[in-house]
């Protein structure tokens, strides 16, 4: 069976897209098969991997919202051995519609039990917020992956998150537990980031990666090529801090 992480932090521009495509497409250089699961409404894992959304005829929609054939709608990236359920601008009403559907927090989870012994990780890119989809999110996962950046208020996002992962645990998915949590977009170079890194660190010292994800100008300009930054360019800063921290995810 996978593990199922969810890369999840409701507050938006904390490197939670980046998290997610890069390590994802980190997995099949290590010998591992993957899948990602593009669950933001705004669709940037999938144009991040070079998929036009316009010309998709199916999406995660079709899958959670009419219980479409999920193996019609999995696709292949350019990054071979990672696979991708893509997301489609129908998504954003996806909120509402599930309201009335049967085992609305459990959608993604039964949809996915068909390709769970396909592959060795799935990865799910959450909305940046704590709604119905991030909710079928979290029930469908195992750990959940979160990116904080180094800023003012980071701990108070977090302070959310948690809040919700207790209420999931208690009513929906016992099994869902903090994988880990990574910071992201780090300057050294300033006194704040120092300060809430350290700060992150005190709080959850079993579960902050060792690895930290810099500022840095190559990752930020990979989504608009349509490639991870393992293609973009995988030995700049930003490169080789997803390898280090895929690697010390899978360890884990």
């Amino acid at each position: 069976m996978p593990r199922v992480y969810a890369v999840v932090n409701q507050k938006g521009g904390v490197g939670k897209t980046t998290t997610a495509i890069n390590v994802a497409a980190n997995l099949p250089g290590l010998g591992l098969s993957g899948l990602i699961v593009d669950m933001d409404p705004q669709g940037n894992t999938t144009s991040g991997l070079g998929i036009v959304r316009s010309e998709l005829s199916r999406s995660i929609y079709d899958v959670i919202v009419d219980a479409h054939d999920i193996n019609e709608v999995v696709r292949p990236t350019a990054v071979p051995g990672l696979d991708i359920l893509p997301s489609h601008r129908s998504l954003a009403g996806a909120e509402i519609e599930l309201i009335n559907l049967p085992r609305r927090e459990r959608r993604l989870l039964y949809a996915l039990e068909s390709l769970r012994i396909s592959y060795d990780y799935i990865i799910i890119d959450c909305p940046p917020s704590l709604g119905l989809l991030t909710v079928n999110c979290l029930v469908a996962a195992e750990y959940m992956l979160i990116p904080i950046q180094c800023e003012y208020y980071a701990l108070e996002g977090l302070g959310a998150l948690t809040h919700t992962t207790q209420l999931i645990q208690r009513e929906l998915n016992p099994r869902l537990k903090i994988g880990g949590i990574v910071l992201t977009l780090f300057d050294p170079r300033t006194t704040l980031a120092l300060q809430v890194a350290e700060q992150v660190r005190a709080q959850f010292p079993e579960k902050t990666f060792r690895t930290v994800i810099p500022r840095n100008v190559r990752l930020s300009e990979a989504p608009s090529h349509g490639m991870p930054i393992t293609q973009y360019d995988p030995t700049s800063r930003g490169g080789v801090a997803y390898q280090e921290l895929t690697k010390e995810l899978i360890a884990r």
